[in-house]
């Protein structure tokens, strides 16, 4: 269970009252998220800051609104993700459909913004391709290395049509071993072997291995790709790591691989496929 998990509990059904076809100002938001979603009396509630607001075609009337709940805790800031559905005079963090059971919190995540569409994460295909995926993904996530090889191999194919923006999302808990390989790929992809970051995504290794001198001969002797320990280790690698892990909160990315066709969330993950035909 992640620290937010252990700060905050969620409501099946929530409501506050709000004013008729008002959007809720931020002393309600926090208000609403006060009394509904943060249950520990040790978190403070800073604020909430709104992401995007959304509609959906199955929900007429209701506004979504996407946010990060501004946290702290012990000292530490948290900025966790939250869906508020909005409408008239209810708000509530889920809405369910009866027939499918499926949470409409689930169907929806914020539209990628154009900032991060940057040439440091352009990892194959042309700037200019037609179309432009966005890929967050850990290379030791098993339903990662079933999909986004193959995200890579039709940008590579078509290059005018799709380009790969390629953003880390190491999930330390369950693969400890990604925190030394995302750096490594970091800095293979800073120095243009992009077919290390590939191949990593094929090396055996214990996912919770951590020791830094086994992990990194494990890489040369995969891919021969040679990187130091304070190469790894770096200041600004770490950072870039972090700036992607970043991103992706902005983005409400909770899992791997998350993937967006031309700004929108991609749920199936295939939808690339379509473009090619």
């Amino acid at each position: 269970m992640s620290l937010t998990s252990k700060l905050l509990t969620s409501t099946l059904i929530a409501s506050t009252v709000l004013s008729a076809n008002t959007i809720p100002d931020n002393k309600t938001l926090v208000k609403y998220v006060k009394r509904n979603i943060v249950k520990n009396p040790q978190v403070t509630v800073d604020g909430v800051t709104l992401i995007e607001k959304k509609t959906h075609k199955d929900l007429p009337g209701w506004t979504i609104l996407l946010t990060t709940m501004d946290l702290k805790f012990q000292g530490k800031e948290i900025h966790a993700p939250e869906t508020i559905f909005v409408k008239d005079s209810l708000m509530t963090g889920h809405l369910v459909n009866k027939k499918t059971g499926n949470d409409y919190r689930d169907e929806i995540k914020p539209t990628v913004p154009v900032s991060l569409y940057d040439a440091k994460h352009l990892l194959f295909g042309n700037k200019d391709a037609k179309h432009k995926i966005l890929v967050f993904s850990d290379p030791q996530c098993p339903f990662c290395q079933e999909i986004v090889p193959a995200i890579f191999k039709a940008a590579k194919a078509h290059p005018a049509i799709l380009s790969v923006y390629y953003y880390h999302l190491p999930l330390l808990r369950i693969h400890p071993v990604s925190g030394i390989l995302t750096r490594v790929m970091h800095i293979a992809q800073e120095q243009g072997k992009l077919d290390v970051v590939e191949k990593i995504y094929s090396l055996k290794i214990d996912p919770k291995e951590t020791n830094m001198k086994k992990v990194l001969a494990a890489v040369k002797k995969h891919t021969g790709f040679s990187v130091t320990e304070a190469q790894v280790n770096a200041t600004e690698v770490k950072e870039a790591i972090k700036g992607d892990e970043t991103a992706a909160g902005k983005l409400m990315v909770n899992g791997t691989p998350t993937v967006y066709i031309d700004g929108q969330w991609d749920k199936m993950r295939d939808g690339y496929k379509k473009l090619i035909k």
